[in-house]
């Protein structure tokens, strides 16, 4: 009991010292969530507080999800991370110089490939999504233009690729087999690639001047942008195209169940996935900047020497700002989610909570 009151003192200190409107929460550990806590508000308009339960877009840490998927089929002997994607993806065809890329080098950002800043592609949540816009993106961007397996480069495009490569070996929609395969397994039915029914909902929000307002209203697509509370812009419920790279909707209380078998904790026979397979994928082999990358998780290369050792993926965008961080040694996981766009001290967070006692 002391543990869980010691996380909800530490999660609305930080919350209130970053000025975010809300913050949510959850720890688990070897044997299963240990403790959530909340701090904040979900919506600053009626000030309904924020809690664990509440749904927050992922954006990146999607990517976790995506990459489970990509090795329970390898796993499974239907995906050979190492044999170029063009064996999967009809018409695909690597650049002349720069190489072909391989599944693994998409998972570990050493494809070659650049990376589009993806602000507009995101949609009202009442809208369908236009597949051939997204098919449009990656026209343009899914060659490579750097050398493949040289230093590790962030890439959206690279787990937009790992989706359609998912998708063809699958034989389904990336959405369908990420479901069925990683998120059904590990009991994470308050998750899916859009909203969850009535379930709570997080409002996103943007801090910035009234003047800045008009500006953001053109950058953003028509329907997003809401009403003005204190000094945040209010994004209404939207939805990210392009599901494999940062698509996944849902709490802390079940991002953690997915973080938690990545830190070593149970693993269910469902998942597909042994201890050993899930270890490799948080094993560092790529050196880069501003990350070094395994398969999915990542780590800055000023935190490698630290202890106890970590790695981490990130989920930020529009009204977000969320992380994911396992400590294998201690089989520990930690998920925040913030409903701010501005980046705030997550390390700050998970490094105190990480201090507490969990004997």
């Amino acid at each position: 009991m002391e543990t869980r009151t010691r996380i909800h003192d530490i999660v609305a200190d930080v919350a209130a010292t970053s000025g975010m409107p809300g913050l949510s929460v959850a720890v688990a550990g070897p044997d299963g969530v240990v403790g959530s806590a909340a701090a904040g508000y979900a919506d600053l308009a009626t000030r309904r507080p924020v809690t664990p339960d509440d749904q927050y877009l992922w954006f990146s840490m999607t990517k976790i999800a995506t990459a489970t998927a990509a090795m329970r089929l390898h796993a499974e002997g239907c995906l050979d991370l190492d044999a170029p994607i063009g064996e999967y993806l009809a018409g695909y065809e690597g650049h002349i110089r720069h190489g072909h890329p391989t599944t693994r080098h998409l998972l570990t950002h050493t494809a070659g490939l650049a990376n589009p800043l993806p602000v507009r592609w995101v949609r009202p949540e009442a809208a369908p999504e236009d597949p051939v816009e997204q098919q449009r993106i990656l026209s343009r961007h899914r060659t490579p233009v750097r050398p493949i397996g040289s230093r590790a480069a962030y890439s959206n495009i690279g787990y937009l690729l790992v989706a359609e490569v998912i998708s063809a070996v699958a034989g389904q929609r990336i959405e369908q087999y990420v479901e069925s395969a990683v998120l059904r397994p590990l009991g994470m039915h308050a998750t899916a690639f859009e909203y969850v029914g009535d379930a709570p909902r997080a409002t996103g929000y943007v801090r910035l001047p009234r003047a800045l307002v008009p500006g953001l209203r053109w950058l953003l697509p028509p329907g997003i942008v809401g009403e003005r509370v204190g000094g945040y812009s209010a994004l209404r419920p939207f939805l990210v195209n392009g599901a494999g790279y940062g698509g996944l909707v849902g709490p802390v209380t079940d991002a953690v169940r997915l973080a938690s078998v990545h830190a070593g904790g149970a693993v269910p026979d469902e998942l597909g996935l042994t201890p050993v397979i899930l270890a490799e994928m948080r094993t560092i082999v790529a050196e880069g900047r501003p990350f070094d990358h395994g398969i999915g998780w990542f780590r800055r290369p000023q935190d490698a020497a630290r202890e106890p050792g970590f790695v981490e993926h990130y989920g930020t965008g529009g009204g977000f700002w969320n992380a994911m961080r396992v400590y294998p040694g201690h089989g520990l996981a930690m998920v925040a989610m913030a409903n701010t766009t501005r980046r705030w001290d997550v390390d700050d967070l998970f490094t105190r909570i990480g201090r507490l006692s969990w004997t």
